[in-house]
């Protein structure tokens, strides 16, 4: 590990660069250094050195060294395992801002309506509503510099939008009923990122909570939506992981000791260079009695993985849904000195019963190892688990009741839920893909956005009262026709109606109040939810 770790160093610049730039004491240490080198990194190094030196010496034409070191380093990960990775300054940054659970902005929850910046909501007590900004509100400058009407990217936008804490912007806004352009000076803050999307009761007893991702924060987000919910009277829970992507290690163990008892193993890791480690769990834990339903699909990933796989062992709860992604490897960062960094791969994650979660891959076919959930939908596996077959052994025992669970790959649910592509017709799969839902929605939403939240102070009342009108659903169909997309038959637009429906209430609920009240609608119609349902309802029974 450590060779690879000088060459990764060396390599970032050539040695007569380095011999011209560096000082008598740095250039002595960088010798030593060398001298732990094994012959064969050595003459890695060499070969890196002089082929950087010939090429910006000799070359035909100028080069850019740092598009030429970047290029070299993601050549010799191609041909490593899909994990280990290289990413620019720039592109670190954006990984880490989602998991650090925070970031430096205006405060504004957004939506792009053709072609013009729309708030959808500014983060309570943010830069944006002590300035006065609304909900509806079109930002279409940026410090003069117009971001309406031309057409830029979304990530240029936000781009202008952000940056560092205590600096200032001056956005020109446009406000419903105000004839002139509003003028804000707004001073940029740390902006909280959450990763517990949604956190309510979704039946009497039964509380729900949906992780985006495992940040920074995620275990204190937690231990908050549990401990809310406990005093509302929750005795079961439903832990919402489909298509988390996963995140730090820390942030799984301190999400999996809510439910486990303290010095219960969560998960392992073992490498060649690194060693086996144990990771139990903390003492404390918020939920260690309830029943527990975890949902996860095949875009469940890494930290996801490791809860699911702990929760699954231990006989905790019930794992529903499909064959989780199957990231098992660990990677230790190594950053490097322009603020890019290397992702290396050094050991694998295994559960408690010895399951590694990590799917195959070949080294050096990261695309095809990209297209795996493609496979799986051409295979049946996401519609048929019957698609599905193991190996002797593949197959594990949970640590209390010996169940049989398996291994190779991913975390296999212990009721699997069929990816139903005919639940949503193909009238109204592609209006959404159209963006027509969402952009017809936000135009009236935009329009009576004040006499909604007038009407409907109480969530409850709007969940049992409010009915999509039919002018939303009318003016959908309409955009859709003005793209050709159009249904087949009177039964698909019938079926559609209640589609978008239910859509546009979960995203109305959303924009009133918050994800949990989006969720609180729009799971009514999940599949996964519903199994859950009737398992903790089962299960009740039998205890009784």
């Amino acid at each position: 590990m450590k060779g690879i770790v000088y060459i990764l160093i060396f390599a970032v610049a050539s040695a007569a660069q380095a011999q011209r730039l560096l000082p008598d004491q740095q250039r002595e240490q960088q010798r030593e250094q060398r001298k732990h080198l094994s012959p064969k990194t050595e003459m890695a190094l060499r070969k890196l050195t002089l082929a950087e030196m010939a090429l910006t010496s000799i070359y035909i034409d100028t080069l850019d060294e740092n598009k030429l070191t970047d290029a070299a380093i993601k050549g010799m990960l191609s041909e490593l395992d899909p994990h280990t990775t290289y990413t620019t300054a720039e592109e670190t940054k954006k990984l880490n801002e989602p998991l650090n659970s925070n970031f430096e902005g205006i405060g504004v929850q957004f939506n792009i309506l053709r072609d013009t910046l729309v708030v959808i909501q500014t983060i309570p007590k943010g830069p944006s509503e002590k300035v006065g900004i609304l909900p509806g509100d079109r930002i279409v400058s940026v410090n003069d510099s117009a971001i309406a009407g031309v057409k830029m990217p979304r990530d240029q936008i936000m781009k202008r939008l952000r940056g560092p804490k205590g600096t200032v912007v001056n956005l020109g806004v446009v406000r419903r009923n105000v004839p002139e352009v509003l003028q804000f000076k707004v001073v940029r803050d740390k902006i909280p990122l959450h990763s517990v999307d949604a956190a309510y009761m979704i039946r009497p007893k039964v509380g729900f909570i949906r992780i985006s991702s495992f940040a920074v924060n995620t275990k204190l987000e937690l231990i908050e939506a549990l401990n809310k919910l406990t005093k509302q009277g929750m005795k079961s829970l439903i832990l919402d992981l489909q298509e988390n992507g996963g995140g730090y290690l820390e942030a799984a163990v301190g999400v999996a000791s809510q439910f486990l008892e303290k010095d219960a193993l969560l998960v392992y890791t073992d490498g060649r260079s690194v060693g086996h480690q144990d990771y139990k769990a903390e003492a404390g834990g918020k939920f260690l009695k309830g029943d527990i339903v975890v949902l996860v699909d095949e875009y469940t990933a890494s930290a996801a993985e490791i809860v699911s796989g702990a929760i699954q062992d231990h006989d905790r709860g019930y794992i529903v849904g499909r064959r989780t992604f199957g990231k098992g490897l660990v990677q230790r960062p190594i950053p490097l000195p322009d603020g890019s960094l290397i992702r290396v791969t050094v050991s694998h994650y295994y559960t408690p019963s010895g399951r590694c979660i990590q799917k195959p891959y070949e080294k050096g076919k990261s695309k095809e190892y990209q297209q795996d959930v493609l496979n799986r939908f051409k295979d049946g596996e996401l519609m048929h688990r019957d698609s599905i077959h193991f190996a002797d052994s593949l197959k594990y025992k949970t640590l209390k009741k010996g169940r049989t669970v398996y291994g190779g790959g991913g975390i296999m649910p212990d009721y699997f839920i069929p990816l139903d592509t005919l639940k949503y017709s193909k009238y109204y799969r592609n209006l959404s893909l159209k963006n027509c839902i969402l952009e017809s929605y936000m135009t009236y939403q935009d329009a009576h956005r004040k006499e909604l939240k007038e009407k409907y102070a109480d969530f409850e009342q709007f969940k049992k009262e409010y009915d999509v009108p039919m002018e939303i659903v009318d003016s959908i169909f309409s955009a859709g026709k003005r793209l050709n997309v159009t249904p087949a038959n009177e039964e698909e637009r019938i079926k559609a109606i209640g589609e978008v429906k239910m859509v546009v209430k979960g995203l109305t609920a959303r924009d009133i109040w918050d994800m949990s009240e989006y969720y609180a609608i729009v799971n009514e119609n999940n599949d996964a939810v519903n199994k859950a349902l009737e398992l903790l309802t089962t299960d009740k029974k039998k205890k009784k």
